[in-house]
């Protein structure tokens, strides 16, 4: 493992720790009383109740001055002064807690344990006057700190060394540390599906649990993970939808069943995608489609008052409105709307030449629903931006619905598309087991002839069917679409804490890049230590302060070689 100079010099401080007799990382309990939010928002009104407070944070800045000191502190509200004293802090004649531990001992990004009381400096800053202080973890990896500095016009300007996506997402920990008004993306999104939570409570919905690992993948139209169960030796699959489980409660006798399910589909990525992801699927007994757009928009509206107190929303460029009643097409009619083409009546083959013309791209292991969606995917879904419900799907889209009532060659089912994709789907869903076994049927033709989609065929569900369904509609909304368009996210990314990522490249020394520049080996440990492991990293430096660094890292390391040129150095940073 390649440590950067200030990683040693943080191992040596924990060493040092340990040798004075302080646990770098103590187990007892440190008993808080305030936070840095609750202080500035009350100290000005209740003085009298912040003359005995404890807090603790992660330090985020420092100035020494002497034998007094400030410093800025974090915790999980926001960030707030701390004036430390010495004479305070260390009363008595032995001054090694300020003079040795503080300030030699302790860094930004280690966390600490304040007691105190709060006053307002001469320039009116809130601030703690430090009585006691103590260490509850030393960092021994250094933060990326936010430098901010002012434009030409007065504004603030925030220089991010922790801004590239890929880091961030990787090291989401860092991200919230030095990046802390992202964890408000990720309060909205537990927020906003405590709300849906409570709307289904308040209706007397059950909220259920069922299975991941499943013999047979189902309710929904993706590729699965695969996996094998050693003791039962047996082929399971991650489930990529809950559907057909929750509809065998149904059967039981629950009249409505919801669960915020971890589904998993093995498919492509994108900002939008991501092969592990969070919907919630409601079934309700006795219910149609007609009747589950309206609680649909109830609830969206309802989460979109709870978070911003307002229906209107921020998405991008466009500000979206969730207020009822939202605009309700057919599928059909949409497709005449954005395009001017009548595809109602085409059959296959004649789908399959328009949407040529279109430019749509198909391939012959399509089948005529998908041929329909694709032309719908590319010359309609990305133009709704106001939530639009699209209704009245053809049959061979959706093998779990109910055949429209009045509509033939159609089915009960609508999506609820928003900025432009999609945010849920239901049905007035399929309860004739003769008709769902036909349907079945036609999904493992569609199988046959390269629909890596296609669904499998549940003798089980099949088999709970038989016993009989009642009436019922169901309902899944992506969590994570949602939430990207109530904390106005870009990246599907943006709303998961840990994303899933490709492998990442450890990058080695590349030491015959360096001898190539006529960088002697010599310096080569300087450069691995400080992080630099490319000679495409050395582009980003100041020749000048190299050159001054590596006359430090000479005299330190008692190298007896003559320090390098300031010309070569110039040239190594070329």
């Amino acid at each position: 493992m390649s440590l950067s100079e200030q990683e040693l010099h943080r191992r040596e401080e924990r060493e040092e720790l340990i040798k004075m007799g302080i646990d770098p990382y103590p187990a007892e309990t440190f008993q808080i009383n305030a936070s840095c939010k609750e202080i500035h928002k009350n100290y000005n009104l209740r003085k009298l109740d912040y003359k005995n407070i404890a807090i603790a944070g992660r330090i985020m800045s420092v100035r020494i001055m002497g034998s007094a000191s400030f410093v800025e502190i974090q915790d999980s509200t926001g960030r707030i002064q701390v004036y430390i004293r010495r004479d305070d802090i260390c009363p008595e004649e032995n001054k090694e807690l300020y003079n040795t531990v503080f300030k030699k001992l302790m860094d930004i990004g280690d966390i600490i344990g304040v007691h105190g009381f709060v006053f307002t400096t001469q320039t009116g800053e809130v601030t703690i006057h430090a009585a006691d202080l103590k260490l509850l973890s030393k960092s021994l990896k250094p933060l990326p700190i936010v430098k901010e500095t002012e434009d030409e016009k007065g504004n603030i300007v925030k220089h991010d060394a922790f801004s590239d996506h890929e880091q961030r997402y990787r090291q989401r920990y860092v991200d919230l540390i030095v990046n802390p008004e992202i964890r408000e993306t990720f309060i909205k999104r537990t927020k906003l599906m405590n709300v849906m939570r409570n709307h289904l409570n308040n209706k007397g919905y059950l909220e259920v649990e069922t299975p991941i690992l499943q013999p047979i993948y189902g309710g929904a139209a993706a590729r699965p993970f695969k996996t094998h169960h050693n003791t039962l030796d047996m082929t399971l699959y991650l489930r990529i939808a809950n559907e057909l489980y929750l509809k065998r409660l149904i059967v039981g006798g629950y009249d409505g069943v919801y669960e915020f399910s971890k589904d998993f589909r093995n498919e492509g990525m994108s900002r939008f995608h991501n092969p592990e992801f969070t919907q919630i699927e409601l079934y309700v007994a006795y219910k149609d489609y007609y009747w589950m757009m309206d609680l649909v928009e109830e609830m969206v509206e309802k989460i979109a008052l709870e978070l911003h107190s307002t229906t209107e929303v921020q998405v991008g460029e466009h500000v979206i409105n969730f207020q009822r009643p939202w605009q309700r097409y057919t599928m059909f009619e949409a497709i005449l709307h954005f395009t001017g083409v009548d595809i109602s009546e085409m059959s296959e083959i004649e789908l399959r030449l328009k949407a040529r013309e279109m430019g749509v791209l198909t391939d012959p292991t399509m089948g005529k629903g998908k041929i329909i969606d694709e032309i719908f995917g590319t010359h309609c879904e990305h133009k709704l931006i106001q939530p639009t419900f699209i209704t009245d799907y053809p049959v061979e889209m959706s093998p779990l619905a109910k055949k429209h009532r009045s509509k033939v060659g159609l089915v009960e089912r609508f999506e609820a598309i928003c900025n432009g994709k999609e945010i849920c789907n239901s049905f007035s869903e399929l309860n004739d087991p003769i008709e769902q076994r036909q349907r079945f049927e036609e999904q493992l033709e569609l199988g046959k002839r390269g629909d890596d989609e296609a669904m499998m065929l549940d003798e089980d569900f099949l088999r709970a069917l038989e016993y009989g369904m009642p009436p019922t509609a169901g309902l899944g909304i992506g969590i994570d679409r949602l939430s990207m368009i109530m904390t106005n996210s870009a990246s599907i990314q943006d709303v998961l804490f840990f994303p899933q990522m490709r492998p990442e490249k450890r990058i080695i020394f590349e030491k015959a890049e360096f001898e190539a520049k006529g960088i002697s080996e010599i310096w080569h440990p300087y450069f691995e230590k400080a992080g630099f492991l490319s000679v495409e990293q050395l582009k980003s430096l100041n020749p000048n302060k190299l050159f001054n660094d590596l006359c430090g890292y000479r005299k330190k390391m008692k190298i007896e070689v003559s320090a390098p040129l300031v010309e070569d150095v110039k040239n190594w940073v070329l």
